[in-house]
């Protein structure tokens, strides 16, 4: 059974970071593509960044040149999200999704961390 587990969440000031980490636990063939989402209160799910295997990353316009992912290809499959200037509008709970289209296709979800901007 694959898990993936975040940590790095908290509360923090406007202006400051935070370095959000995914793990996943159990067998799984390559992750395709790894991704940072978020919910704020009353507000949809939306995508926050993505990396695919080759490394190839996208943004929210909301989160260019302030967030950063990154991943680890090795044995442990994991995904960071580097925050910096931070805003109250960056505050949400924030989920990894890992996700592989080809044959063995999978979607898994991690289970949320929360992100607090606030003075």
């Amino acid at each position: 059974q694959v898990q993936l587990v975040e940590s790095g969440g908290g509360l923090v000031q406007p202006g400051g970071s935070l370095r959000l980490s995914c793990v996943a636990s159990g067998s799984m063939l390559p992750v395709e593509t790894m991704g940072w989402y978020r919910q704020a209160p009353g507000k949809q799910r939306e995508l926050v960044a993505q990396i695919t295997r080759a490394g190839n990353s996208n943004y929210a316009d909301s989160v260019k040149g302030r967030f950063t992912i990154s991943r680890d290809n090795n044995a442990k499959n994991t995904v960071y999200l580097q925050m910096n200037s931070l805003t109250p509008d960056d505050t949400a709970v924030y989920y990894c999704r890992f996700e592989r289209a080809r044959i063995g296709r999978y979607d898994y979800w991690g289970q949320g961390t929360q992100v607090t901007v606030s003075s």
